[in-house]
């Protein structure tokens, strides 16, 4: 499983003109699942999102974690992530998990969060979305499990 994590003081993904999820202080997750995940690579990542601490504290550190904050989170789902580009023009995407197998683990993965007591806006599962953010800092953080 791969998530990109992108700080953000707001953002919102739109699917057919109609806006599915908007956040402000948060995270955009962009969440990549593979065929060999389970939930416990879920588990992991859910529980790893939500205490990185990589908001600022008073000092101006990056001491202070989601939970912290009081930030939501906008979860995109982006089999792109497994695209491979080593040969050829054209990516492969032979790693990305098929969509019967992505869209539960997505779906328990955004549950997970929400359990933790974080609010979960998202986009939906496999269309064509537009995501609008404004990345805080900017910071952008690759996790993978």
């Amino acid at each position: 499983m791969r998530v990109v994590l992108q700080r953000s003081k707001e953002a919102s993904v739109t699917v057919d003109g109609n806006i599915t999820g908007a956040i402000n202080n948060g995270f955009v997750l962009l969440v990549g699942i593979t065929h060999e995940d389970t939930e416990k690579e879920c588990e992991w990542l859910a529980d790893k999102i939500v205490n990185l601490r990589i908001f600022e504290d008073e000092e101006g550190k990056m001491n202070r974690s989601l939970l912290d904050v009081g930030g939501a989170i906008l979860s995109i789902s982006q089999f792109t992530l497994y695209g491979d580009c080593s040969k050829g023009r054209r990516p492969n995407f032979m790693n990305a998990a098929k969509p019967e197998h992505a869209e539960g683990l997505y779906l328990h993965f955004n549950n997970l969060l929400k359990e933790k007591g974080i609010q979960v806006e998202t986009g939906v599962f496999g269309a064509m979305m537009d995501v609008k953010l404004i990345n805080d800092g900017p910071v952008t953080l690759v996790l993978e499990r």
